[in-house]
């Protein structure tokens, strides 16, 4: 796998945005406004044809009466965009279509990539603690993104003590491998929704300053990546929007194929 350093390809990377996102996203106002996202998984694959599934964990949240449940937010647009620009921009051999499995359930064992988001309503059981345990320490990756402020913060804290309760929440240097696994990520950049992409203020709550956060295990490896006070799958969602900035696209396509390529490689 070539690896894009040194001169960092965003032209590149912008105008295959910009080109096939396009396409893919006619009369993407009118769908944001009138179409909820799906509120149960696609049907998983019963064969393992690819090297990499975009995994979307499925968890169970407090909240009962939502409308869209909390792991579905941007489903499936979102992961679906994503892959096309994942598969045009490398060379990974990736499924083409949305993979959504539960967070804490026998099958996540055989794909080594999970994203979940909104985790500020994540509430795990002891056994799904102790599940989501054992799939992180024998190698799986999990990537956290668009929950904010403090309060979210805490709540989600408090859900990882309980999977690993030896294991502190660090912030993540610019210098770490995963910021530079196929791009080189200069500066952590704070990603706002799409009502909010526009100018203005980029915050939500009191998620004033983006950070990304991890946990590591015994050996040094990262295996929880935590995107909190930013929100990635939105300009992976909205990237077709010629309204949306180029740089905050440009970058969340950055880092999640970094996060790919992370999970790929170590």
């Amino acid at each position: 796998m070539s690896k894009r350093r040194g001169t960092r390809p965003e032209l590149r990377l912008r105008l295959g945005v910009a080109a096939f996102l396009w396409m893919l996203g006619l009369g993407a106002w009118a769908q944001f406004f009138t179409e909820p996202a799906q509120e149960t998984a696609r049907p998983t694959v019963e064969r393992l044809e690819h090297e990499f599934y975009f995994t979307r964990g499925i968890y169970t949240s407090g909240d009962r009466d939502e409308w869209v449940p909390r792991w579905a937010v941007d489903y499936p647009k979102a992961d679906q965009q994503f892959l096309v620009a994942l598969r045009r921009l490398t060379a990974v051999d990736a499924f083409d279509s949305e993979h959504a499995l539960a967070l804490y359930g026998d099958e996540l064992g055989d794909f080594p990539f999970v994203y979940a988001l909104e985790v500020g309503s994540l509430n795990l059981d002891e056994q799904q603690a102790l599940a989501l345990r054992r799939y992180l320490l024998s190698g799986g990756f999990l990537v956290i993104d668009d929950f904010w402020g403090s309060w979210d913060w805490e709540h989600f804290k408090a859900q990882m003590l309980r999977v690993f309760p030896e294991h502190e929440i660090v912030e993540v240097p610019l210098e770490h491998p995963v910021f530079h696994a196929f791009y080189d990520i200069a500066d952590i950049l704070q990603v706002p929704n799409v009502r909010q992409a526009d100018g203005g203020p980029t915050h939500e709550l009191d998620g004033i300053v983006p950070h990304v956060r991890g946990i590591f295990d015994d050996k040094g490896r990262l295996m929880v990546l935590i995107n909190w006070n930013t929100d990635l799958g939105d300009a992976w969602e909205w990237a077709d929007l010629p309204q949306y900035p180029l740089r905050y696209s440009t970058y969340a396509y950055e880092m999640g194929i970094n996060f790919v390529i992370y999970a790929m490689t170590h």
